[in-house]
């Protein structure tokens, strides 16, 4: 082609990349336009940072120096002196959200992660963040987060779909921080504490948990609350449907329900193997016919209180008390391994509200503000002491009502997790259309059981005089 062809097409390909570049700009304005308020900022933010990206990077000490001549710039040379050494910056990708900007950046050497988190400070001062966090992202490459806001501030709902989840180990708990989404794994995992002061969102995530699990059959709930009498009322009145059954502050109810899981705990792992093929229940994971049994027990420190007094009633309270602490202690250090999770809410994990037997035993802790750091303590470990800025007894604040603390059992140290609210009217919606799908884990267990006597002695339920009503 000569060069007077190239110049024929040189029009046509400028006006090709004119349109390219129109129709880019278009596509910003218009992303631009139909952007929250926070979300416009941010996008605003995303456009500076790219800009100052490579002077920033210089003056912050996130770029290294290149003696080495490129094999163009030696061909270039002609005069010959030595090319000039070059300055490599990291590749910055921006993108901005509503909270603040994320970015992923390219390592280089003696530019690591390390060097990025060494940054992190000046990173936040220059581009106007209340604070930045660098985390890898694979081999050689960083993401770094800034946060403009704090997303902790802002109260969030959560509207559950109805959909059966995915992952059904996993739970959702919030965003942290940084607003990055908060999930746990719950394979494997024997119990959950839940703590905090009354009214800053304990059974508020314990709800989202229900409700984003409900839609499958294959994880059944049982409950006992501690702040009600039947389950007509407080806050699990509208998701009883979904439980196979429930105990308000009765005590000798309660001690029912933690006879019958008991009973269903010996009885999976008499049969486990038998029935499964395994000894571990998550090594297959649950199913509609053998599923994950969720136990909440709310107000927790109702059936554990230490009863005093020289009266008959007071006794019987005090035996049925210790009866529980054994029951329930027997589930969390027992049910793991055949599918039986914990969640143990309260407002004081103390010793005399909370066993430290059954306490201890929990990988998984959230606390929502406490009054004390006796309370902090109880509730996280005596670690959360090194860990000043996570501390629950900053979260009295009011605009800190549904932010927790929580020690993760797959991250070290502590970080604060902001978890959505989900409305009455959510809850019984996911409430009805799911009904159908509770079954008693005991009665599908008999059904792939061996008949007569095999079955009887491994599923022994409660006297008819202990049991309880089903849930409404």
């Amino acid at each position: 082609m000569t060069p007077n062809e190239v110049m024929g097409y040189a029009p046509a390909a400028a006006g090709a990349a004119l349109a390219l570049i129109a129709l880019w700009a278009v596509l910003w304005v218009v992303r631009y336009i139909r952007a929250d308020a926070d979300t416009r900022v941010s996008i605003r933010q995303a456009v500076r940072v790219r800009r100052g990206w490579k002077r920033l990077a210089q003056m912050a000490g996130l770029s290294v120096t290149d003696k080495m001549p490129t094999a163009l710039a030696s061909l270039a040379n002609t005069d010959g002196k030595s090319p000039k050494p070059r300055v490599l910056t990291p590749v910055l990708k921006v993108k901005p959200d509503r909270y603040g900007i994320v970015a992923r950046a390219n390592c280089l050497p003696k530019v690591s992660l390390a060097e990025f988190q060494n940054a992190a400070p000046y990173l936040a001062d220059a581009w106007g963040c209340e604070r930045v966090s660098v985390t890898p992202d694979g081999p050689g490459k960083v993401i770094i987060r800034g946060v403009r806001t704090d997303p902790l501030r802002h109260k969030t709902q959560h509207v559950p779909t109805g959909e059966a989840p995915v992952d059904v180990p996993t739970w959702h708990v919030g965003v942290d921080e940084y607003a990055q989404p908060v999930t746990v794994d719950l394979s494997n995992v024997p119990g959950i504490t839940v703590a905090g002061l009354p009214g800053y969102g304990k059974t508020s995530v314990i709800n989202r948990l229900v409700c984003d699990w409900a839609p499958s059959p294959a994880i059944q709930f049982v409950t006992v609350d501690g702040k009600v009498s039947t389950a007509r009322e407080g806050d699990y009145a509208h998701l009883s449907k979904r439980m196979f059954a429930f105990a308000g502050d009765d005590l000798a109810e309660a001690n029912a329900i933690f006879k019958r899981l008991v009973n269903l705990r010996s009885a999976r792992s008499t049969s486990i193997e038998s029935v499964l093929g395994v000894t571990n229940f998550w090594d297959v994971g649950p199913t509609e016919e053998y599923p994950l049994v969720v136990a909440i027990i709310d107000e927790a420190h109702t059936y554990f209180a230490d009863h005093k007094g020289p009266d008959k009633k007071t006794k019987e309270l005090a035996a049925l008390a210790a009866e529980n602490a054994r029951l329930v202690g027997d589930l969390v250090k027992k049910g793991r391994s055949v599918g039986i999770v914990v969640i143990l809410a309260t407002q004081k994990a103390t010793g005399d509200a909370l066993p430290t037997a059954i306490r201890d035993v929990c990988p998984v802790g959230l606390s929502f503000a406490q009054k004390t750091a006796e309370a902090a303590v109880a509730a996280l470990g005596d670690d959360i002491r090194n860990w000043p800025d996570a501390n629950p007894t900053d979260l009295q604040n009011p605009a800190y009502v549904g932010v927790a603390a929580m020690k993760h059992n797959e991250r070290p140290g502590f970080l604060r997790v902001r978890t959505p609210y989900v409305s009455a009217a959510d809850a019984r919606r996911i409430a009805e259309e799911t009904a159908h799908l509770t079954r008693d884990p005991a009665d599908l267990l008999m059904c792939q059981l061996p008949g007569g006597d095999v079955r009887r002695a491994l599923l022994i339920k409660p006297d008819p005089a202990d049991d309880i009503p089903e849930a409404a």
